[in-house]
């Protein structure tokens, strides 16, 4: 179920209603982002009323792809973003072949290549969450199988 690319409309500002029918998102749950997400700032008018520039738009859009699509926490997306407005965001050439982040890091690692994929798609996020639980079954066993011989050597 991978949601379709959202076109931003040409056009030097956006009022908040605007950003929240393109982010899909109510009013509210945007003005908390901008309390938890320093890099989400809009200027006000005059009148005090909020003034999305792009740049406000698209970050408002990559904090929902982390929060909702890969299931970031609030925490978890701050550091991955602030991780990304350094220069250290994981990249491949336009031909697919992954090169050095701006650290001098390669990329060319199967763990670091899954990272170097910001905008996964559908089939993709419901292997990861098929893969994610497993994982916890598999932990609950190993568990359950813990306190079994925990409890067989009193």
């Amino acid at each position: 179920m991978s949601q379709p690319a959202v076109v931003i409309p040409e056009k030097l500002f956006f009022k908040i209603g605007e950003v929240c029918e393109l982010a899909g998102v109510q009013a509210h749950v945007l003005r908390y982002w901008e309390s938890e997400f320093p890099m989400l700032a809009p200027q006000k008018n005059r009148a005090g009323q909020r003034v999305y520039r792009r740049r406000d738009v698209e970050m408002a859009l990559r904090i929902k792809e982390l929060l909702y699509e890969d299931q970031y926490t609030i925490a978890g997306a701050k550091k991955r973003l602030a991780h990304e407005l350094r220069g250290g965001k994981i990249r491949s050439n336009n031909d697919g072949e992954p090169h050095e982040d701006s650290a001098g890091q390669d990329v060319d690692t199967p763990r670091l290549r899954a990272a170097a994929t910001p905008h996964r798609t559908a089939e993709d996020r419901e292997a990861l969450k098929k893969v994610a639980t497993e994982l916890r079954e598999i932990l609950a066993l190993l568990e359950q199988q813990n306190k079994t011989f925990a409890s067989s050597k009193k």
